[in-house]
């Protein structure tokens, strides 16, 4: 008798064993899933915003290019100042690249390491 109740007790324990594996495999793939959605949806929602923040910058760069060569009388010179205008923002932007990291991995990192 001993013998069989040990024996139906480590069965037990066996698939008590099996079933928090498989659950634990289970919430990790959903964890995962779900980092990954988050990282999908957020790179689509900055896709979708900064090709519209893009064409706007576009057309409003070509229209004050114009209208500074209309006030200057040459258009050469107006996309001249725009595109040096570019330069230094360009300029700007690299040289604070570093500062600009640490805020962003501050941001993605909350997104993926949090916990619910």
């Amino acid at each position: 008798m001993a013998f069989e109740d040990l024996k139906e007790q480590i069965a037990d324990a066996e698939h008590s064993a099996k079933s928090y594996v498989k659950n634990s495999i289970d919430f990790y793939r959903l964890q995962s899933f779900k980092s990954m959605m988050q990282g999908i949806t957020m790179a689509a929602k900055v896709f979708l915003v900064g090709s519209m923040v893009g064409l706007a910058l576009l057309f409003l760069s070509i229209s004050v290019a114009y209208w500074l060569g209309t006030m200057l009388d040459s258009t050469a010179e107006g996309f001249l100042i725009v595109g040096v205008f570019y330069v230094l923002v360009g300029t700007i932007l690299f040289a604070l690249r570093k500062r600009l990291e640490i805020p962003l991995l501050k941001k993605f990192s909350k997104y993926y390491f949090e916990e619910s």
